[in-house]
């Protein structure tokens, strides 16, 4: 009886206890289940943010494949341009250079003929001072002349300067007699007091020229034509001149020019007269001159 009443009681607890227990731990199955949907929702939350960062990640990943081919292709044409422009920079080094070394080349070019260029003015104003000095003899000479000779004005005498030259006309009446190629006194006279003007221009060139009309000379055995008159009666003048010791030989020249230069007509009577002539003709030296020209050719 003891025995059942102990069964009985215990019985009892233990349904007490278990009751008890179930409904804690229902209680807490329940909190636990609540608890296991926030952790569900979580996770999908997580995973939803997961998946979002993966895409993210994706797409970041790809943007920097893609920088970093668009990084390769821009030092690539980087590393280009910087050939070409070491290139560049090469090639238009030495476009300078060869620029600089013609340029060089163009200055000295320059700086030679600037120099041949004052060598020549510097001859040049000589030549000018020269042909100057030149003109200035020759007018002074003529001016002598033509006081020496003043009394034979009128009588076929005739003086000029032209062409850089003093030119004395005699005309045969004044000289020889016709068909004659001795001077007569009037001529010889005339021809020494020319001889003392010209003893003091050792450096005047003088050329004689005998000239005739056309008239065919009549060979008489010692004369067989007008070139052979024109040409005595030229050296006779020389000869006379030559009389003046003080006159240089090597400054004489005489020539026969026959009737192939007329000054008038010789349809006339005074035509003729007037081509019947001693034309002297001075000229200056022209050593100075040559030795100018040959050193400028030089």
């Amino acid at each position: 009886m003891r025995y059942c009443i102990l069964f009985i009681i215990t019985l009892c607890v233990t349904n007490c206890v278990s009751t008890k227990v179930f409904n804690d731990l229902e209680s807490r199955y329940s909190k636990v289940k609540i608890e296991k949907n926030k952790l569900q929702n979580s996770e999908d939350s997580l995973q939803q943010s997961l998946d979002k960062l993966d895409e993210k990640l994706s797409e970041t990943q790809a943007y920097l494949e893609i920088s970093r081919d668009s990084t390769k292709l821009g030092l690539k044409i980087n590393e280009l341009l910087n050939e070409e422009l070491d290139l560049v920079k090469k090639n238009s080094t030495l476009k300078i250079q060869e620029n600089i070394a013609k340029n060089n080349a163009l200055i000295k070019k320059i700086a030679i003929k600037e120099t041949e260029l004052l060598s020549r003015t510097e001859r040049i104003d000589r030549l000018e001072k020269i042909i100057s000095s030149q003109k200035k003899i020759l007018s002074d000479l003529k001016n002598k002349i033509s006081e020496a000779l003043l009394n034979y004005r009128g009588k076929g005498l005739s003086i000029k300067q032209r062409n850089g030259k003093v030119y004395i006309s005699m005309e045969n009446k004044l000289l020889f007699k016709s068909g004659k190629w001795n001077i007569e006194l009037q001529g010889k006279q005339a021809l020494m007091r020319l001889s003392k003007v010209l003893e003091e221009n050792p450096d005047i060139s003088i050329l004689i020229e005998g000239h005739t009309d056309n008239i065919p000379f009549t060979s008489n055995g010692s004369m067989e034509s007008n070139w052979d008159l024109s040409t005595k009666r030229a050296t006779a003048v020389v000869e006379i001149l030559l009389e003046n010791n003080n006159i240089l030989p090597q400054n004489l020249t005489a020539a026969g020019k026959s009737e192939f230069i007329p000054i008038a007509s010789n349809t006339t009577i005074e035509g003729r007269a007037a081509n019947r002539r001693i034309e002297i003709i001075l000229s200056p030296s022209l050593d100075k001159i040559i030795e100018l020209i040959s050193s400028e050719k030089q």
